[in-house]
C-alpha cells in the first residue's frame, strides 16, 4: 500500500484557522498530535513549539473560528492546546476519499505536511480533489509498503524473527545455525531448510 509524504498549502480558501496563525508566527511549528471529527467540527491536540506561546494563546481568545480551547501545558518553548474549530475542506476531502493520516501532522507557515496511507486510487482521488479546489500541494516522497503476513509461513516467520533477534544475520554472527536450531528443538539440517526457503521468498519478493 502506498505511503505519500504530502505538503498542502492551507489558508483562507481551505477555511483552516490554524493556517492563518501559523503564517503570522512563521517560525513556530504546530504539531497536530491527535485529531477527531465531531459533526462539522474537528477536535485537535496541538503542540506549538515557539517562544511566543502567550501571544499565540491570545489569538484563541475571542476568535470566532474557535469553538473552544484549553491550554493543557505551557513553558518557555512550547504550549500544548486542545481546541475545536470548523472542519477544514482539505480534512473533509481526506476523510471522504478514505485516506488515513499518519500523525503527527506538521503545520508551518501556512503549509501542512505529513504522511497519508491509502490505496493508489484513494490517494489519486485526494490529490485530484485538491487540484479541483485550487489548493496547492507538493508530493515530497512516495514509498510502497506491503503486508508481509502472506509472504512467509508462520514457521518461516518464527525462524526469521528469532534469527534476527539472536543476531544470526549480524557480522560477526551473534549465534550459530546449530544454536538457532536448538532454540526450536530441531536438527541443523531442518533449521537450514526453513531459513533457506524463507530467505528465498524474501529475496524474490524484493527483486520483483
Amino acid at each position: 500500500m502506498p505511503r505519500v509524504h504530502l505538503k498542502v498549502k492551507i489558508g483562507v480558501d481551505d477555511d483552516n484557522w490554524l493556517a492563518a496563525v501559523s503564517t503570522d508566527f512563521s517560525d513556530a511549528e504546530f504539531k497536530i498530535l491527535a485529531t477527531h471529527p465531531i459533526d462539522d467540527d474537528v477536535l485537535e491536540l496541538v503542540e506549538v513549539t515557539t517562544p511566543d506561546g502567550d501571544a499565540i494563546v491570545r489569538r484563541f481568545d475571542g476568535a470566532p473560528e474557535v469553538r473552544s480551547y484549553d491550554v493543557l501545558h505551557s513553558d518557555e518553548g512550547m504550549v500544548l492546546i486542545q481546541c475545536m474549530f470548523p472542519m477544514p475542506s482539505s480534512y473533509e476531502m481526506r476523510r471522504a476519499t478514505g485516506n488515513l493520516p499518519r500523525l503527527p501532522l506538521i503545520i508551518r507557515d501556512g503549509w501542512i505536511s505529513g504522511d497519508l496511507i491509502g490505496s493508489q486510487k484513494q490517494l489519486s482521488e485526494f490529490t485530484t480533489a485538491l487540484a479541483a479546489a485550487d489548493i496547492p500541494y507538493e508530493i515530497v516522497s512516495v514509498t510502497q509498503s506491503y503486508e508481509a503476513s502472506g509472504l512467509l509461513t508462520e514457521r518461516q516467520r518464527e525462524f526469521i524473527t528469532k534469527a534476527v533477534e539472536r543476531g544470526y544475520y549480524d557480522s560477526p554472527r551473534g549465534c550459530t545455525l546449530i544454536e538457532l536450531a536448538e532454540t526450536f528443538e530441531v536438527n541443523q539440517s531442518a533449521a537450514s531448510g526453513v531459513l533457506h526457503r524463507a530467505e528465498g521468498r524474501i529475496i524474490k519478493d524484493f527483486i520483483s
